[in-house]
């Protein structure tokens, strides 16, 4: 018998246009935790898309438990044993959770009619199972993105399968999920089932994994124990050079007050939220999941009812009565969550930047003005340097990191004021992150006025000139100092325990 499980060999794949591997690699054990990292663009969706029966290799072998695969679809994967956690969820909104998790094998009653009460009491114990107190009857549109995620986790769980992929599982789960997820992911290992882990948290990769396969650029680097990978070699692996400044914070003159927001409520998510932000400033939100910090700017940029609050811009009170309003008035928004309310997956790269500022490139006739419109973008690509074949690609065959960019070209190109970026570097590789950092701190010393929220204390922390910090729908503190702060201090703001904290501290 082979001592692996999964063996991929010389696997190549091309796309119209791009070579996203070059005959690489892959031998997973069973019983294995196996890390798969690199930069965005690097092959490591693509691969797991092939293992997973959603591509077909071009050309190479796959071996799965022993016997040689032919080509096969995700039907016949998962048949096999293999289960595949993707990046960018795909709920059925609108549907209860539990027909989510048993979408395609519902249980069936003797008169071949779906049996609700046992799909019920099967999704209970599957949610128990991770730890996850919903009521499977609950419509998947009613959870946080953190808890869609969780239950797309029990979902590949349901299905008991041999190898589980988990492709960037915890970019949207709080610190107490992620501990539970890795409970879940060790629980696992020892009933001898594999878990492929993509991550571009590098904690997390020494934490859980027992080795990690590097790619870059499509092309195998190298295949080592985690125990035995220092994370200075490991970055340079990945990324082909040394990564030194991780959050270039260039300092720039910080101005007036551009933005002002007075006692901002909505009476389901957050209340009597106020703060300013002054040009040339980036203003961190930090909190845990479920503090309301997305909530507020779907507030600002009318997306969600306002309950009260007055916002000014400039020292003049504005009525924003739709997202339009905020960006006539110079206001800008990179969501949080890319695929769900960010990108336009079939859309070519050029629509997806110039969506936005349509108006703009069109002629007295209303016909688009096609190469004013492809010259201005082609701009904005090589400004922030998105790696695509052509404009004309379809955004869905990028990176997540290059969406990414193509997102920022596309506010970048509405020429806004003032820029709210939310979790700007989710499941961004370190490469990226840094480019993506530089890039926000270089419009801030443009006198853009930036609100970052991040999940990240070494980003919030390392990118700011303050910190707005939110638990439960309020703001427990506006920190001025950040140069002194620690991870420690910022946490007890975001659990609302910071007298406790300065009390353990002496009262510092």
């Amino acid at each position: 018998m082979s001592e692996y499980l999964l063996e991929m060999k010389n696997i190549k794949k091309v796309f119209p246009g791009v070579l996203a591997l070059n005959g690489v690699d892959l031998h997973v054990r069973p019983g294995e935790i196996h890390a798969l990292i690199g930069e965005n663009g690097a092959g490591k969706s693509t691969l797991m898309k092939c293992i997973a029966g959603i591509y077909r290799p071009t050309s190479g072998e796959i071996i799965f438990d022993g016997t040689v695969q032919g080509a096969y679809n995700p039907s016949e994967a998962l048949a096999m044993g293999i289960s595949m956690i993707h990046q960018e969820l795909s709920p059925v909104l609108h549907r209860p959770i539990m027909e989510n998790v048993w979408l395609g094998r519902e249980p069936l009653s003797r008169f071949g009619l779906i049996d609700h009460k046992k799909m019920h009491a099967q999704t209970k114990e599957v949610l128990k199972e991770i730890e996850l107190e919903e009521d499977p009857a609950s419509l998947m549109a009613s959870l946080t993105v953190a808890k869609m995620q969780m239950v797309e986790i029990a979902k590949a769980v349901s299905y008991n399968s041999k190898l589980i992929i988990m492709d960037e599982p915890t970019s949207s789960l709080t610190e107490k999920e992620i501990k539970q997820l890795f409970t879940i992911m060790r629980k696992l290992k020892s009933q001898g089932k594999s878990i492929i882990f993509i991550s571009h948290k590098l904690d997390e990769i020494y934490e859980i994994t027992d080795c990690v396969t590097v790619y870059r650029d499509g092309n195998f680097i190298g295949s080592e124990k985690t125990a035995n990978l220092k994370v200075d070699k490991l970055i340079n692996m990945m990324v082909g050079r040394d990564v030194k400044e991780m959050f270039p914070k260039t300092p720039c003159p910080i101005g007036e007050v551009k933005l002002e927001v007075k006692n901002l409520s909505n009476r389901k998510y957050f209340k009597d939220v106020s703060f300013t932000v002054r040009r040339g400033e980036i203003l961190g939100v930090a909190g845990l999941v479920g503090a309301g910090r997305t909530e507020v700017v779907e507030t600002i940029f009318a997306m969600r009812p306002r309950t009260s609050g007055e916002v000014f811009i400039d020292g003049k009170k504005i009525d924003i009565k739709s997202p339009a309003d905020a960006i006539k008035n110079g206001m800008a928004w990179l969501t949080e969550d890319r695929r769900g309310s960010g990108i336009f997956p079939m859309l070519a790269v050029r629509l997806n930047i110039a969506i936005a500022t349509i108006p703009k490139f069109l002629n007295w006739m209303g016909i688009i003005k096609e190469t004013q419109l492809n010259k201005s973008c082609a701009d904005f690509v090589k400004k922030i340097q998105v790696k695509t074949p052509s404009l004309d690609q379809h955004v869905e065959n990028l990176s997540g990191g290059n969406q990414q960019k193509v997102l920022v070209a596309r506010w970048l190109m509405t020429n806004p004021d003032i820029l709210f970026v939310d979790e700007p570097t989710r499941g961004i590789d370190v490469g990226t992150k840094s480019e993506i950092h530089r890039l926000i701190s270089n419009l801030a010393g443009e006198g853009k006025s930036i609100v970052m929220i991040s999940s990240e204390l070494p980003e919030v922390m390392g990118m700011s000139d303050r910190i707005m910090v939110m638990h439960q729908g309020k703001v427990t503190g506006i920190v001025e100092n950040t140069k002194d702060l620690t991870q420690e201090e910022l946490m007890s703001y975001a659990t609302n325990t910071v007298a406790e904290y300065k009390k353990s501290k002496g009262g510092k």
